[in-house]
């Protein structure tokens, strides 16, 4: 094991836990961290602990707790450790109480040295002797000295040489500390007891050892643990494939085995022949229309950069040489260096063809997230037909959903093994790009021209109050969730109306823009002013975060109101939608526009009445403010008021 002195000092160790709760515990042990120096935050850090409790419970079974994140609020890599007699339920999957708890704390910049010291100890965690140890340790030094030894932790007994069974596997968390290497140790156990080779792949934060080609060809069988997507997946090919969350290999790894054991033998000697890529499924236990939301902005996520610069460059084009450079002729061949007009035609080409490829890289990735690498053809495809024939964005969207389960159906057929090989370079991406193709051009197409051409001439008609209601409904969506599914539906909303914008200086579709961008800067702003005019309201680290939140709002990344709605989302989210909402309708009631898709103040020459739309922002960030601290200030009364009658209590009422 590498070297882990300064993990844990003695000081760090409680051998005498005895909280009320979870709660308790953890505030416990983060007490220690913050008295040793290692923790800067009591309260920044306790709440980055429990964003992370809050994704999946940290309780491991076998009486263990392993609560864990990372977190800015942290200065090194350290562990704090503590052993209670009555036990505190970490939510584990066999309901034992954890008697040993171990926090976790990683710096959010942690180097690899560090995090592969945190990875060694979680693979230790499966070990019982080691978990044995710690429950006899008389002292608090003799804890620190078995977690801080540089003897290596017994390793899995090597099985027999003519082991019949061959197994690869992959494991992931959404941290990549902790459950990643218990996983991967818990399966190499389970492995050698069961007398059989395993090769683990951890894709986790202290980096990965990528497996052999030659390794994953002459495996059996491939066991995939992950909480996150599988990074580059198609590499497992026609393997028999068991697919489960990583805390499946954790509490019962000897299952998964077996099971992998079980569909070799019903592939028969086949198993180990070249076929197509193993079909992706999702964690256990995730609904389908979640799934269906992370496909849907995974699409988004590669698009936006697309967005942002075909949007810019085509509105720069506008600001030199007018709205008349989009009738120019092709710069190839008609370029004059001296001449502005060639430059902007320049930049109107060049942002013209990006804005070209948004809908089939919407499409394209919105595929690749259902179905892996063997769907990209179909969905790029399909979102090039929904170009053609005028479906747009939301053509985009049918095609790269209809593409993705296409192809999803496709990689389960059982065919012979004759054509296995060319299944994926082939087969699928033949059939589906045809059946996509007609889906698009037959079927579904023409439906969702006539829809997204209905939706571009009612922007272009909006005017009085219709105009407005969008206003607030587009700001009260952008700041809900700062960033979320919500948030990025508005704004795809935008960018997409943005493409049918033509040339038309005033078009609808550029005033739905600039009310999304003025809706996205206000939060960050609102909150920068808060912590201005109200210091008192906010910690020492909210008003650190205000400097940083002047910028981000200025710079139309919303996402810089977090770290304040994370710590008070009750009083936070409330003001951020009503200062939205305002921002939003006063847009769209000034008639303000924006070509640009992205870019805050920085772009504001190319912003149509931009002295308006600066107003609309401020109204904005002002009712922001003034919302959040009147819901702040009324909690420091109540709360006044609570304690006075606590002191006027009479003895035994």
């Amino acid at each position: 094991m590498s070297d882990t002195s300064g993990l844990i000092t003695p000081a760090l160790v409680d051998l005498h836990l005895a909280p009320a709760d979870k709660s308790e515990a953890l505030r416990s042990l983060a007490q220690r961290l913050v008295a040793e120096g290692r923790v800067t935050d009591l309260d920044g850090f306790l709440a980055d602990v429990a964003a992370r409790e809050a994704q999946a419970p940290t309780g491991m079974g076998d009486g263990i707790g392993i609560p864990h994140c990372r977190s800015p609020h942290v200065t090194q890599p350290s562990l704090a450790f503590g052993r209670s007699a009555r036990g505190v339920d970490f939510d584990a999957p066999d309901g034992r109480p954890a008697d040993l708890i171990f926090m976790i704390a990683a710096p959010a910049g942690a180097d690899d040295t560090h995090l592969q010291i945190l990875a060694a100890l979680a693979r230790r965690l499966m070990d019982p002797a080691f978990t044995g140890a710690l429950r006899d340790a008389e002292s608090p030094s003799a804890v620190a000295a078995l977690v801080n030894g540089e003897e290596a932790p017994a390793g899995a007994p090597e099985p027999a040489a003519d082991a019949g069974l061959r197994l690869v596997a992959v494991t992931s968390c959404p941290t990549g500390i902790a459950h990643t290497y218990m996983a991967a140790k818990a399966l190499e156990l389970a492995a050698a007891r069961a007398g059989a080779r395993i090769q683990v792949e951890t894709q986790g934060s202290a980096g990965t050892t990528v497996l052999a080609p030659e390794v994953i060809a002459a495996a059996d069988a491939v066991i995939f643990a992950h909480d996150v997507e599988v990074r580059d997946r198609a590499r497992f090919a026609g393997k028999p494939t068991v697919d489960v969350g990583v805390k499946a290999a954790v509490n019962r790894a000897d299952d998964l085995i077996a099971q992998a054991a079980r569909l070799v033998t019903e592939a028969g000697s086949g198993a180990r022949a070249a076929a197509p890529a193993a079909a992706p499924s999702a964690p256990a236990g995730e609904h389908w229309a979640q799934r269906l939301r992370k496909y849907l902005m995974t699409g988004v996520s590669y698009m936006i950069p697309f967005v942002a610069a075909g949007g810019l460059l085509i509105a720069l084009a506008f600001a030199i040489g007018g709205y008349q450079i989009a009738s120019a002729p092709s710069v190839l061949g008609h370029f004059d260096w001296t001449s502005s007009h060639s430059w902007a035609a320049m930049l109107f080409q060049t942002g013209k063809t990006s804005f070209g490829f948004l809908v089939p890289i919407l499409s394209g990735y919105i595929a690749w997230a259902i179905a892996d690498r063997a769907a990209l053809a179909a969905g790029i495809a399909g979102g090039a037909v929904s170009v053609a024939v005028g479906a747009g964005f939301l053509g985009g969207i049918v095609s790269g959903v209809a593409a993705g389960f296409l192809v999803l159906w496709m990689i389960r057929w059982n065919v012979p093994r004759a054509i296995r090989g060319i299944m994926p370079v082939v087969v699928i991406p033949l059939l589906s790009v045809a059946a996509v193709g007609f889906l698009m051009f037959v079927v579904v197409g023409s439906p969702i021209a006539s829809a997204m051409n209905g939706l571009t001439d009612w922007l272009n008609g909006l005017s009085g109050s219709n105009a407005i209601l969008l206003g607030l409904l587009l700001g009260a969506m952008m700041a809900f969730d700062m960033g979320g599914p919500l948030n990025k539906v508005a704004y795809t909303f935008a960018a997409g109306a943005l493409t049918a914008a033509g040339t038309t200086p005033d078009a609808g579709s550029l005033k739905v823009m600039a009310a999304v961008m003025a809706a996205g800067m206000t939060p960050p702003l609102g909150m920068a002013l808060a912590t201005v005019v109200r210091r008192g309201l906010f910690t020492s680290e909210e008003r650190e975060n205000g400097k940083a939140a002047w910028v981000l709002g200025a710079s139309f990344i919303t996402e810089g109101a977090i770290p304040f709605a994370a710590a008070d989302p009750l009083r936070v989210i409330p003001a951020n939608i009503v200062g939205s909402m305002t921002a939003g309708g006063l847009v769209m009631a000034f008639g303000s526009t924006l070509r640009a898709p992205h870019g805050g103040i920085w772009v504001l020459p190319l912003i149509g009445s931009p002295f308006l739309y600066l107003t609309a922002v401020a109204a904005g960030t002002v009712v922001t403010t003034a919302v959040v601290v009147l819901l702040k200030g009324l909690r420091k009364p109540a709360a006044q008021a609570v304690s006075n009658l606590a002191r006027t209590e009479p003895v035994g009422a």
